[in-house]
């Protein structure tokens, strides 16, 4: 890994011209920035991690390995998104009629969300603040601040703390830190 400016990229990277890249993040083997893509500072970019044109990444975000991060997406500070988990940015897709980026729909991943690993996140859909979203889920709407989802179709099974614990749905406080909602 070498440092380029004031972040660092594994030399099998391939960073494309007009990327912003804050300070202190780490892109690792084999990823793919396209071009006027932006990436917040403290952020660590997985293996294979490929990163569409003009997307925003906030600070502190984690993007494990093996996920796509299409045009069309915005992650707000402090999401994290599992290995191998899927953003969607066409909601008709067909490869015999394209159509221009223009199209795409815009996903929100707000601050503080969990995608676990092998979820699908269908776009044009907002993720509320520090929701967990289940491994293997398939998110197919909005997902309220604070939601725990599970399933495919993703479906609330209660509500999580800022800090990921499950809260009491007795007063909806954290036993770990009782942080309250």
């Amino acid at each position: 890994m070498t440092q380029v400016e004031n972040y660092y990229v594994h030399e099998s990277s391939y960073i494309d011209e007009n990327v912003s890249i804050g300070e202190g993040t780490k892109i690792w083997h084999f990823c793919h920035i396209s071009s006027g893509a932006i990436i917040g500072k403290g952020c660590t970019i997985g293996q294979n991690v490929y990163i569409g044109a003009d997307v925003q990444i906030g600070n502190g975000c984690k993007i494990q390995n093996n996920v796509s991060v299409y045009t069309g997406v915005v992650l707000e500070d402090y999401v994290f998104c599992g290995p191998s988990c899927v953003f969607t940015n066409d909601i008709t897709p067909r490869s015999k009629f394209p159509k221009g980026k223009e199209a795409f729909l815009i996903t929100l991943v707000k601050e503080g969300a969990t995608i676990g690993a092998n979820a699908t996140i269908v776009c044009g859909n907002t993720i509320g603040k520090s929701a967990m979203i289940a491994a293997g889920c398939v998110v197919t709407r909005d997902v309220d601040d604070y939601a725990l989802m599970i399933g495919t179709p993703a479906r609330q099974h209660g509500w999580v703390c800022e800090c990921g614990l499950p809260l009491s749905t007795k007063g909806l406080v954290c036993t770990s830190c009782n942080h309250r909602l």
